[in-house]
């Protein structure tokens, strides 16, 4: 073959994949708020410090808000937290740091105590931070890391912050799952993966028990002025794939695809950002958004007793009392 037919082949593959991202963009839903909206609202995101979380911080900021960044790295928050200030412009809000490390229940525990002891209110929690498909290798208490960082922190993080959240009421918790639930089951019997570990199915029930977990805490939120709602956010171009393995060879392409057919964390960001500002679901609760509308879950993400089941079995996990 000769090499004119070779870079017409490839050409013509890399034209095909652009025009397939430009004519995609249209599924992406991207709305625009009063550049107020979120004046006088505080609002914490767990893991800020980059991909959706940055995306989502920055836009909050722009909105007005208070935003709380919440994260393992303070270097690194502080590195995104100079670039969402350069990049919004001069009518912004105002952003904190403060580190929150999830796969430590010790410091999610002070985490809270801080807010607790500091903040008069909080009107949104989202939940975002997350760590994809890793090694084996545990928290600091000795849970999978997937199922500790993903849900168990999360898990008690919500719970030490709802009173505040209720008096602070109407106020909203947002919990970033993924689609990937689909692939997942609650496995009661080796919750921390310690007889067999598969790294693709330990993430899938993490993401699954996210889910769960929103449905209970609606239930235990009926009346109280605190509304959760969860959202899958697709396909997004983040490093939270970093610990996937990549051939050297195939990264050009990888890069190439991923721009092609990949969200970007500002598009990933937008269902979050509907979720914590829209008056479309002010009230609504219980409830899974991808790309800012309902979306209809498998029944096993929707299954009563096992989410009461995982929710009593986390609270002993996370020694919650009742």
């Amino acid at each position: 073959m000769s090499a004119a037919v070779i870079l017409a082949a490839v050409l013509g593959d890399g034209v095909l994949l652009i025009a397939r991202r430009i004519f995609s963009r249209r599924s992406v839903v991207t709305l625009r708020y009063p550049p107020t909206m979120m004046r006088g609202k505080t609002v914490i995101v767990t893991g800020a410090n980059s991909g959706i979380g940055k995306a989502t911080a920055a836009g909050l900021v722009q909105l007005q808000a208070r935003v709380i960044m919440a994260c393992r790295d303070r270097q690194r928050a502080e590195e995104a937290a100079r670039d969402i200030r350069q990049g919004v412009g001069p009518s912004q809000g105002e952003i904190a740091i403060k580190h929150l490390d999830l796969a430590s229940l010790k410091s999610v525990r002070s985490f809270c105590e801080d807010i607790i002891q500091k903040e008069p209110k909080i009107d949104v929690l989202i939940n975002n931070a997350g760590i994809f498909q890793c090694p084996y290798t545990k928290t600091d208490e000795g849970f999978e890391m997937q199922f500790g960082v993903n849900h168990l922190g999360h898990f008690l993080l919500t719970n030490l912050l709802l009173d505040l959240l209720k008096k602070s009421a109407p106020s909203r918790i947002v919990v970033v799952s993924s689609k990937l639930y689909k692939y997942g089951q609650i496995n009661f019997d080796d919750l921390n993966s310690e007889r067999s570990y598969n790294k693709a199915f330990a993430y899938s029930q993490s993401k699954l028990a996210n889910l769960l977990f929103t449905m209970e805490l609606s239930q235990h939120l009926q009346d109280s002025g605190v509304t959760v709602n969860a959202l899958t956010p697709g396909m997004v171009r983040t490093n939270l794939g970093r610990h996937v393995h990549i051939p050297h060879l195939a990264k050009p392409l990888f890069h190439l695809a991923s721009w092609a057919f990949l969200k970007s964390p500002l598009e990933g960001a937008q269902t979050p950002l509907y979720l914590a500002c829209s008056p479309d679901v002010e009230g609504v609760g219980g409830r899974c958004f991808a790309n800012c509308k309902e979306e209809e879950l498998l029944p096993k993400a929707r299954d009563e007793q096992v989410a009461r089941k995982l929710w009593d079995v986390s609270q002993v996990m996370v020694a919650l009392s009742s």
